[in-house]
């Protein structure tokens, strides 16, 4: 969805939404599998706890706003 955003910024912000979500999740793979050390970072939408959950919450939540300003052009 990043690409089709009309404006760099959007496409920008979604890029790097994109990417914070798959680093996160390749550390946590790499810390279960055990080629990682340990470290605090929470697997998205998925670890216990408050503040990560609102963070990727309001993340998401700010694309999809930049988005649903997005014309579409069928």
């Amino acid at each position: 969805r990043a690409e089709n955003q009309k404006s760099k910024f959007s496409r920008v912000y979604g890029y790097s939404v994109a990417s914070i979500l798959f680093i996160h999740f390749l550390v946590n793979i790499g810390i279960v599998i055990g080629i990682f050390p340990t470290v605090g970072i929470p697997l998205p939408f998925f670890s216990y706890g408050g503040s990560g959950l609102w963070g990727f919450t309001i993340l998401l939540f700010i694309f999809i706003k930049l988005d649903a300003n997005r014309i579409n052009e069928w």
